[in-house]
């Protein structure tokens, strides 16, 4: 099966590293188109492959998959030996109820703290609305901690889709300096550790040098 994702600027387009970071928990080999965003043909490029004109993108046998989630769970079907979702399915429910909450939510959170793999300064004052999305999204993660029948330091033991799903988050937290509890901060760690995400983060790195 051959796979073509479509992805904005790795150091800037959070939901394109979801959609990357499922393509490497399903463990499928893929071509990866980069448009660079925010350019004047950026647009025309994007509507070149899809309606939407926005990134991610995933080209399969079925058809070209828009959006992040729908991205998510088409590998889940194609996939199903890479176990995505939590096998327990208690534990599977959480997860995905975590990673819809994060895929409609903490808008306020994104407007404040746009995602840049680069920064490393705290915002001068955090306003409510923005304090109230990270302690839920702190809460929401002890409760998928708790959930987790499997052992291991991401969300549910073992890696998965809602750890593709809050990586961004977790660099939100990271480059902003935002101080959390001890068990956020561990698992902040565990997703710089995550081999898949480090190779996503010295790519973008990478387009800031260059």
């Amino acid at each position: 099966m051959s796979y073509h994702l479509i992805i904005g600027d790795k150091l800037y387009s959070s939901w394109s590293l979801r959609g990357a970071l499922a393509l490497e928990l399903a463990g499928a080999p893929y071509e990866e188109t980069l448009i660079k965003l925010n350019q004047p043909d950026t647009r025309a490029r994007l509507l070149a492959y899809s309606a939407t004109g926005k990134v991610p993108l995933l080209k399969t046998e079925h058809g070209i998959i828009a959006d992040s989630l729908a991205i998510a769970e088409y590998l889940n079907e194609q996939h199903p030996e890479a176990q995505l979702w939590p096998a327990d399915i208690t534990a599977r429910a959480q997860a995905r109820s975590a990673c819809a909450q994060m895929h409609s939510g903490f808008f306020a959170l994104r407007g404040a703290m746009p995602f840049d793999l680069s920064r490393d300064e705290a915002l001068e004052s955090v306003a409510l609305d923005v304090q109230v999305d990270i302690d839920r999204i702190v809460a929401l993660w002890a409760e998928c901690r708790l959930a987790a029948k499997d052992s291991g330091s991401f969300l549910f033991g073992k890696p998965s889709l809602v750890d593709a799903f809050f990586a961004p988050v977790a660099v939100r937290l990271r480059t902003y300096r935002v101080e959390v509890p001890a068990e956020a901060a561990a698992y902040i760690e565990t997703i710089y550790n995550w081999p898949a995400f480090q190779a996503w983060q010295k790519a973008g790195l990478a387009e800031r040098e260059g």
